[in-house]
């Protein structure tokens, strides 16, 4: 680790006339030595593939919690999780049931009438053809043999008679064609029944739902952060809660963005269990987010998210579960031996860094060129050489500044006899 040399002087000069009073300069000495540059975060331990559970039935069919699993409990695949009541559902289907059994009847009726009506029509077409047939005979019958006016009567009975025909033929077939439309309205409703009876039969069916593999159940919030709870109304095809896959767990961690600088995949992360430190877990970075993002609307902190994978081994032997909140180190630079600085003897104009280096007597405001940069000290890679004298405390005035060489070499030589 850097070992500074901080000199500290509670007073350089002696009070002149005026009462003026030098600030004691802060300098530190260049050293090459390890070098570590990390930030430090808490996160909450999740799944990368977490298969959520929705609320069995469909058409969003009202269902009350009977029993569940508490939240957090280990779990096997096919394993009963939740189950469920549908009193709602209940009645229902006994309506849908009344439905069908009213178009059946309905149906009955229907073709009872048609039939009645094509038995009238029948008759009055037997009948019909019957008084036409006598009524073609007296009108082709001799004209000496029966009176004038009885085969002009007949002739104008078979004019009528005909006429009469037509007419019942006509109603024959407008019975067979509105009937059949009539009973294909009923047909349709009764498949519309049908669907309505077997869909809230499934739902009756479908009040268990089941772990589909192996996991941890995880609960799920509604929007007024409440979870299920037994005796609570849910909807089918609500989300009830998920259920994690442990053996691919990561920790999502979120911090700010002027600690999380020059984050990337790939960067080794020390991750334990808040509280037990001494389940040390190492891992990378899996992933960073592109941008920041402020998390609450009373803090316009913004901060950057990513996510660290744990190793199912890890997961095991430590017995991680998800939700568990993990404290974690990640390292943005480490390195055997190299030159750093503390970030408050930097200062930055026009997009270049310089730092001031005490040279003998002078104070020289000297250009260097940054590497990795961290939340208190930053990577030096040019600029700078070993056991050159770092000021740490920017100064201005021209006095200030001779006072502060005059005390540090005053410093340097103590320290040097």
């Amino acid at each position: 680790m850097i070992a500074p040399r901080v000199v500290a002087m509670s007073l350089l000069l002696a009070l002149a006339g005026c009462g003026h009073e030098a600030a004691a300069p802060v300098v530190e000495t260049v050293t090459a030595g390890p070098l570590l540059l990390s930030v430090h975060g808490d996160g909450e331990l999740k799944s990368a593939k977490s298969t959520p559970l929705m609320v069995p039935g469909s058409q969003w069919a009202e269902r009350q919690l009977a029993w569940a699993l508490p939240e957090g409990s280990p779990v096997r695949k096919g394993e009963l999780i939740a189950r469920f009541s549908a009193e709602q559902g209940k009645l229902e289907l006994a309506q849908a049931m009344v439905d069908l059994e009213r178009n059946a009847l309905a149906r009955a009726g229907k073709e009872g009438d048609l039939a009645t009506g094509r038995g009238r029509v029948a008759v009055d077409l037997s009948q019909v053809g019957t008084q036409l047939g006598i009524a073609r005979r007296y009108a082709d019958a001799d004209i000496d043999t029966i009176a004038r006016n009885e085969v002009l009567d007949a002739v104008q009975d078979v004019r009528f008679l005909g006429t009469k025909q037509d007419t019942l033929q006509w109603r024959q077939g407008q019975l067979g064609h509105r009937g059949g439309a009539e009973l294909a309205v009923l047909d349709a409703q009764r498949a519309t029944y049908t669907i309505n009876a077997k869909r809230r039969q499934d739902d009756l069916d479908a009040l268990e739902l089941r772990a589909p593999h192996d996991g941890v159940l995880m609960l799920a919030a509604n929007w007024t952060g409440d979870k299920p709870q037994v005796g609570s109304s849910l909807r089918a095809g609500f989300e009830f809660g998920s259920l994690p896959d442990v053996s691919a767990m990561e920790v999502e961690l979120s911090l700010p963005q002027l600690e999380a600088q020059g984050l990337k995949a790939g960067d080794t992360v020390l991750l334990a269990p808040v509280g037990r430190p001494g389940q040390a877990i190492t891992t990378k970075l899996s992933w960073v987010a592109s941008g920041a993002k402020v998390r609450s609307r009373q803090s316009p902190v913004k901060y950057v998210s990513m996510k660290a994978p744990v190793p199912a081994t890890a997961v095991r032997d430590f017995r991680l579960v998800p939700g568990q909140r993990m404290r974690a180190q990640v390292q943005l630079f480490k390195a055997a031996s190299a030159l750093s600085v503390p970030n408050i003897a930097i200062s930055s104009e026009d997009g270049k860094s310089f730092v001031q280096v005490l040279a003998g007597r002078e104070l020289q405001r000297r250009e260097v060129v940054l590497g990795a940069r961290g939340t208190a000290r930053s990577q030096v890679l040019k600029g700078l050489r070993v056991g050159e004298t770092v000021l740490l405390t920017r100064m201005n005035d021209d006095e200030d500044k001779a006072e502060a060489v005059d005390a540090a070499t005053q410093d340097q030589k103590k320290d040097e006899a």
